[in-house]
């Protein structure tokens, strides 16, 4: 069985050019195929501001309305999607930019309000994922470069938190690859203390992640990459690790055991 890495880059990496450009030559040296999945909140929650749409979150999830919807697309799969296809294609690297709309490659449905109402969030069913056009891009040597933005096959874009997609994308390819999905974000890896880099979890199984959740310990935009994290391994993915962007080709992580 073929190996296949499926990254996703967020947070801070995106906004730091030195990081940034580090992180990109070394996912150009990855060999085989692979895809990139990428968020864009930082951005995103700045250009909120700056036209005075207020930025609501919970859990690390951003909540969005329809003013909010359409600066996630305009950031995500308008201005970062097309700067990352762009950088990869000058270092030979022959990317494609996708949404979950393109090819419908990726439809969702929106989320029901329950306690909270996430207004335009799209949940994925894996088993609805076009599996069949995302295996032929991979195997004429294309690296797809997917954004944070679904649809729900009826006209409506929908915002999909980007740790899900990398982690529906891992569990809908895992049954004809070996597939190994890395979250790269501005942190060594989940930890205690943050500033303590001798708080590093190593390895960290779900019973650990939701007590430290419940602590207050693991928080914000760590708990969508957890959750997504252990559900790909549930469903078959090789394995799971979280890491610096820095570390992408070797070094320090953690690494989501069963």
């Amino acid at each position: 069985m073929n190996s296949l890495n499926i990254v996703k880059i967020g947070g801070s990496v995106l906004e730091e050019e030195s990081s940034l450009q580090q992180f990109l030559d070394d996912f150009g040296r990855i060999e085989g195929p692979k895809i990139l999945v990428h968020g864009g909140g930082t951005k995103a929650t700045a250009l909120s501001k700056e036209l005075g749409i207020p930025v609501r979150m919970h859990e690390g999830r951003r909540i969005t309305d329809a003013e909010s919807l359409d600066v996630a697309v305009m950031v995500y799969a308008g201005l970062i999607n097309k700067s990352l296809v762009a950088r990869l294609q000058g270092q030979n690297c022959n990317a494609v930019g996708l949404t979950g709309a393109d090819l419908n490659v990726i439809p969702a449905s929106k989320r029901k309000p329950d306690s909270i109402d996430f207004g335009f969030v799209g949940d994925i069913e894996t088993q609805e994922m076009n599996g069949y056009f995302i295996s032929r891009l991979l195997d004429e040597g294309v690296v797809p470069v997917f954004c944070a933005i679904t649809h729900d096959g009826d006209g409506q874009l929908l915002n999909t938190n980007a740790d899900t997609i990398a982690s529906s994308l891992c569990s809908l390819l895992s049954e004809n690859y070996e597939v190994r999905l890395t979250y790269c974000m501005d942190v060594e890896g989940v930890m205690l203390d943050k500033y303590q880099p001798d708080t590093l979890f190593e390895t960290l199984n779900s019973e650990q992640f939701h007590h430290y959740k419940q602590e207050g310990v693991i928080k914000d935009g760590m708990i969508p990459k957890l959750f997504n994290g252990f559900k790909a391994l549930e469903n078959g993915v090789h394995k799971v690790s979280i890491k610096h962007s820095k570390n992408l080709l070797n070094g320090t992580e953690t690494a989501l055991i069963s």
